[in-house]
């Protein structure tokens, strides 16, 4: 049997106590020269360099409510499910084109 998890609490975390703002306040406070990283070591130029931004970005959905044509809509429901991700890569992919277009002129 699943347990729904109780989330009622989840949007609003628990006030800080003044110890905790206090803390908060001396690291805030510290040179970044007294930070002890050696359980994590800085990263060089060159790792950092490999980085890929919004890699595990994942956009927002919103639902909507839009009219199709029938024979558009068949057409995306007869490659198997997935048809609103499918929908939604179509209309994504000339979006970017535009904004590239955009761009150039």
């Amino acid at each position: 049997m699943k347990t729904k998890l109780d989330n009622h609490n989840a949007e609003t975390p628990p006030a800080l106590t003044d110890a905790q703002r206090d803390h908060l306040a001396e690291l805030a406070a510290m040179p970044d020269e007294t930070i002890d990283t050696s359980d994590i070591p800085e990263l060089s130029d060159e790792a950092w360099s490999a980085g890929v931004r919004g890699r595990f970005y994942r956009p927002v959905k919103q639902q909507i409510t839009a009219r199709v044509d029938a024979d558009v809509l068949d057409w995306l429901k007869s490659q198997g499910r997935g048809y609103q991700g499918r929908l939604n890569a179509i209309l994504r992919r000339e979006m970017l084109a535009s904004l590239k277009q955009a761009r150039r002129a």
